[in-house]
């Protein structure tokens, strides 16, 4: 396959979304607040505001890392500008069989405390990522924000926190006939806040 010499894509910025690029840095200013992105780590790929309000992402003379690297930046700029216009919010269901598990939210230190998850008296602790926002009501745990990196690494590192280890992984059929521990916190929807 001949290597391809120019490689471009083209991403429409929305009229209520104000974009400022800076060498390979974005800033996108919407609605719901200010999302940057800092692509300087990616070499031999240009990002530039064109004329007729788009960003232009291209490469020349890509490899194939390259060129898969030129459609990832489309799709970050993509989800960033949802973000800024609707936000996102991901739900999350506390899941216990028989040790009520409790979470708290300490928005001074940024972490979710996790008690008596299988009776352990240890806590165990999540980090919740900048501007994202954690709800806790009754089994229901509710992650917003407008950065969808960030929400979804949040939402990982509350599920991570919660997640069987060792001897008491989960195990699909459960051991001596009985089912298997299922304990956790797990995601069940991904949504828009607007």
């Amino acid at each position: 396959m001949p290597k391809s010499i120019h490689l471009k894509n083209e991403v429409e910025i929305p009229s209520d979304i104000n974009v400022v690029i800076d060498g390979k840095r974005v800033k996108i200013q919407g609605p719901l607040g200010v999302i940057e992105k800092d692509f300087s780590h990616l070499h031999n790929i240009i990002i530039e505001k064109g004329d007729d309000n788009k960003i232009i992402i291209e490469s020349w003379f890509p490899s194939k890392k390259e060129q898969s690297l030129v459609n990832t930046v489309a799709l970050h700029l993509k989800n960033a500008f949802i973000g800024v216009q609707k936000g996102y919010r991901y739900k999350m269901k506390i899941v216990y069989a028989h040790f009520p598990m409790s979470l708290k939210v300490d928005e001074k230190n940024n972490i979710v405390i996790i008690e008596n998850f299988l009776g352990s008296r240890d806590k165990k602790y999540a980090k919740i990522l900048p501007g994202v926002k954690v709800k806790v009501q009754k089994d229901d745990v509710i992650i917003e924000g407008i950065n969808i990196d960030a929400v979804g690494q949040t939402a990982a590192n509350i599920h991570l926190a919660a997640k069987l280890r060792g001897k008491r992984r989960l195990s699909p059929h459960g051991r001596e006939g009985g089912p298997g521990i299922l304990d956790g916190i797990y995601l069940y929807a991904k949504e828009n806040i607007k």
